[in-house]
């Protein structure tokens, strides 16, 4: 392959980056006071390591945020097995994710903060852990970041590549920088058929597709005696859940809500925001319909006169899909893309979304042509199709069957075949 010349585009974005040090510490401190980095390992943010670095060779695997953080733990898990004289190093960008891989990383995996993209901040990172082999999950496109692994890392591998249509249209008025980024990776894998198209439009290679990662996620982690008591505190009454919701997606829950309850007594419905710091912001839009929500954060009961709970805590989305037949996966009425309806159906869940779904397009379509989920559009079609499902308990049975079998049937294959590229590829360069 012809090597690229850098464009001036992306080289004045280094300049200004490498002189923008005081708005990046600025920043930084702005998001520690608003929670959303921790104080303790703040100096990560700036390529400030806080864990030495293990002997001998050490492969990196980077994922921004939860639901890629989540994906980076099956592979992990296998490449161990293929290689376990290798130490390997997580990294994320969010809080959030942060405490997830503290819960569910494997023995000896090291979890850091991905440095902010200046400059001075990769190039400590790089410094110190000296990866001999960089792999990013999705579509993290940050250009210090990506250029100055590839001068230190001898192998670079962007796997379960995705490009939202939006970036896919921002990218394409940057054809050269977008392609001088992309020919830094020597493994380019696309995550569904449109993703493996928009990367190949924009890197002009052809890319693979084996699936998306998150196939092979293993099902989410509960407690069988937290199961177990709040089973007794809902008992038998008629219960859904809409989960990883966000803004404009809780008012149309209330909504199907209000039109179900008078045919279902006792109806209950489950709100598990996205993002957990909502909750109070959740409970005045129930309590401006006249009701209060019972919240998860407070450690409220839910009692006979609960309607609405909030579960508004962080990693419990097992647990609630355990507790409901029924779950609506949100950011897919609202334009987000949707979030992971593998989930649900690896639990065994009846899935209800919207149709903003360019996340997942492939898995929800298989899904749903497997008869495990259904499309619903506003309040309207989401209190008739819970209805449905309240109504005709062998139609549940057979959506969360479905659901359960593609997902399964998926995952061995997804996670073995991504492995197996890797470690060809990975040999192929080293030899």
């Amino acid at each position: 392959m012809t090597a690229l010349r850098e464009p001036m585009g992306l080289k004045i974005y280094r300049a200004a980056s490498r002189a923008a040090e005081p708005v990046a510490n600025i920043a930084l401190t702005r998001r520690l006071r608003a929670g959303k980095e921790s104080e303790a390992r703040i100096g990560e943010r700036r390529g400030v390591a806080t864990i030495d670095r293990p002997d001998g060779k050490l492969i990196w695997i980077h994922g921004a945020s939860v639901g890629e953080s989540l994906s980076i733990l099956p592979l992990l898990e296998s490449l161990k097995t293929h290689l376990p004289d290798v130490s390997f190093l997580a990294t994320t960008g969010t809080t959030t994710s942060a405490a997830l891989m503290k819960e569910r990383l494997p023995a000896g995996a090291i979890h850091q903060f991905i440095p902010l993209d200046h400059p001075d901040f990769v190039q400590a990172f790089l410094d110190h852990w000296r990866p001999d082999a960089a792999i990013f999950v999705e579509s993290e496109f940050w250009p210090n970041l990506i250029l100055k692994t590839r001068q230190s890392a001898p192998f670079m591998a962007l796997i379960n590549g995705r490009m939202s249509p939006k970036s896919f249209g921002d990218w394409k008025s940057q054809p050269n920088a977008i392609r001088f980024l992309l020919s830094s990776f020597d493994l380019l894998l696309g995550q569904d058929i449109q993703n493996a198209e928009r990367l190949k439009t924009l890197s002009g290679r052809e890319i693979d597709m084996f699936g998306n990662l998150k196939n092979a996620a293993p099902p989410l982690p509960a407690s069988a005696s937290e199961i177990s008591r709040m089973q007794g505190w809902i008992a038998d009454r008629p219960r859904w859940l809409a989960a990883s919701t966000h803004p404009g997606e809780e008012e149309i829950i209330i909504a199907a809500h209000r039109q179900l309850a008078g045919e279902f007594p006792g109806l209950l419905t489950i709100i598990a925001p996205r993002h957990p710091k909502r909750g109070d912001e959740i409970a005045a839009l129930v309590e401006k319909t006249g009701t209060t929500a019972a919240m998860r954060s407070r450690g409220d009961v839910i009692t006979a006169d609960t309607q609405f709970y909030i579960a508004d805590t962080l990693g419990e989305l097992g647990l609630f899909y355990r507790l409901a037949d029924i779950a609506f996966v949100g950011g897919s009425i609202t334009p987000k893309g949707g979030h992971n309806p593998l989930e649900p159906a690896r639990i065994g869940t009846s899935i209800l979304h919207g149709p903003e779904t360019f996340n997942f397009v492939d898995t929800y379509t298989e899904i749903r042509k497997a008869g495990g989920a259904a499309l619903v559009r506003n309040d309207r079609e989401l209190a008739s199709a819970v209805r449905r499902l309240f109504n005709d308990t062998k139609t549940r049975s057979a959506m969360a069957d479905a659901a359960q079998a593609t997902a399964e049937g998926n995952a061995e294959r997804t996670l073995h075949e991504i492995t197996q590229r890797l470690l060809d590829k990975m040999s192929e360069t080293a030899g």
